[in-house]
């Protein structure tokens, strides 16, 4: 296990009610079913919407989700890369509560 995935990991794990399971193919947690954070490539993705969606966008390397490679990016989905790990469990709070009030 890389340092990055035992940091998401750990990350994941400290949300009560989260459950892992798999998005794409990838590893994920869940929150009521709905996925809030995965790990993909030695970086984190999180959903996010509005200003901390902006603001997630705009750190060096991040961009919108594209797991398919073909240019189909999922718009409410960010690719944070491990450059800005020290950031990730403050995104990964943000989703688990977006997530979690958008799916009750």
């Amino acid at each position: 296990m890389t340092k990055e995935e035992k940091i998401y990991e750990e990350i994941g794990q400290s949300h009560l009610g989260a459950e892992q399971s798999q998005m794409f193919g990838k590893p994920c947690f869940k929150i009521n079913g709905k996925t809030f954070i995965c790990f993909y490539e030695k970086s984190m993705v999180f959903k996010l919407s509005g200003n901390i969606l902006n603001v997630a966008l705009s750190l060096d390397g991040s961009e919108l989700f594209d797991p398919s490679g073909k240019r189909r990016p999922m718009k409410e989905w960010v690719q944070i890369t491990a450059k800005h790990r020290d950031k990730w469990p403050r995104y990964a709070k943000a989703a688990f509560e977006y997530v979690q009030l958008s799916s009750q």
